[in-house]
């Protein structure tokens, strides 16, 4: 009896022994494949980590967007063209026309392009977003910069927050709200900055273009009834104002640099009286590197002298290449745009051309930018 108890003994304590080395032997596989690496990453952690947290980055960028919207939307206001438009059998008709976008900057006044509101011989009001008229009082029309700032009666806006356009960064968050097509109010786009310091010539469609500089540019869909509304980041404020789209490609839009209307609602504050001069060109800036490639000169390439223009009567022709201006050399970052919005109308400036091979120098009396 006491025999067959003892070996009962001695198969449980073989037993115990088998299992706690069998553990620690297990045990130590385990450590050692967690310390060379395989053990949790074979589980793909690290994959799952990063997943998560992408998807909490787009969960919050997506409610940050939707709370910019929230707060700015009211503010963001429709800017409809009334004209006159005479018929042979039933005579003149008020009718609407081209409809674009604002939004305030006090209580009384939006922003928007000049182009918007291009047709000096129409009369024009501006919406909100529940469909209430305003009765534009005065609009100041700032061609330069393709801004104007519209006055209204009895208005009771809520001002966006201006942010500041020297900050932006490429590939940050950009929100575009405006009239799309001129018939979907308050239609909400997003996108990215795609870069600053670009250089276009926009249309106006009413025949005219003119030459942007230093605008930026996203990706976020742009079209002719968001003309004049404001480009946001993530914070809400603004930080341009969209003014054209690439013709012929897409999700390219440009916006003004808010800081550029910054200047022209001061003005407006201080009344201060804007009559810059006008030289009456149509030019492409070329960089020292594609000069280098062309065997040419740096600076504004002449495409284009406007007719009866103060560049015509100096003699500035086609395919002259100006190099500076009272001797400020003209560059990509300091073009001859920058350079002539700090002369005044009936200045006379020094002008150094490249033409052909030879160095000359023009002087031209600038006119009166209108």
């Amino acid at each position: 009896m006491n025999t067959s108890h003892s070996k009962v003994k001695q198969i449980v304590l073989i037993v115990l022994v088998i299992f706690l080395v069998g553990s620690l032997y297990l045990t130590s596989k385990i450590l050692n494949f967690i310390v060379d690496g395989g053990g949790l990453e074979n589980f793909n952690l690290h994959a799952i980590t990063e997943r998560v947290v992408t998807q909490q980055r787009v969960v919050n960028e997506e409610s940050a967007v939707i709370d910019v919207v929230d707060q700015t939307s009211d503010s963001v206001l429709a800017v409809v063209e009334r004209a006159v438009v005479y018929d042979f059998f039933s005579g003149p008709n008020l009718q609407e026309g081209t409809i674009g976008t604002g939004f305030a900057i006090d209580k009384n006044k939006i922003i928007t392009n000049r182009h918007v509101v291009d047709n000096q011989s129409a009369t024009y009001i501006i919406l909100d977003t529940d469909g209430k008229e305003y009765e534009v009082k005065n609009i100041i029309r700032d061609d330069f910069n393709d801004l104007a700032v519209i006055e209204v009666e009895g208005g009771d806006f809520t001002p966006l927050e201006l942010g500041d356009s020297d900050s932006i960064k490429v590939g940050q968050t950009a929100i575009a709200i405006g009239n799309a097509l001129g018939r979907f109010s308050n239609t909400v786009t997003k996108g990215v900055i795609s870069g600053i310091g670009r250089g276009i010539t926009a249309s106006s469609g009413y025949g005219s273009y003119q030459q942007l500089d230093n605008v930026l540019q996203t990706d976020a869909a742009l079209n002719p009834g968001n003309s004049g509304g404001p480009l946001l980041n993530l914070a809400g404020q603004v930080i341009g104002v969209n003014v054209a789209v690439g013709q012929g490609s897409e999700n390219i839009g440009f916006a003004i640099p808010i800081n550029e209307a910054k200047d022209l609602i001061s003005d407006i504050e201080n009344g201060v009286e804007r009559v810059r001069g006008y030289l009456g060109v149509r030019y492409q800036m070329i960089d020292e590197s594609l000069a280098q490639i062309r065997e040419i000169v740096a600076g504004a390439y002449v495409q284009e002298v406007v007719a009866d223009s103060p560049a015509e009567t100096a003699g500035l022709a086609q395919g002259d290449i100006v190099t500076s201006i009272d001797g400020t050399e003209l560059t990509t970052t300091n073009d001859l745009r920058t350079v002539i919005s700090k002369k005044k109308s009936g200045e006379k400036v020094t002008l150094e051309v490249w033409r052909a091979g030879k160095e000359l120098t023009i002087d031209v009396t600038l006119g009166t930018l209108e």
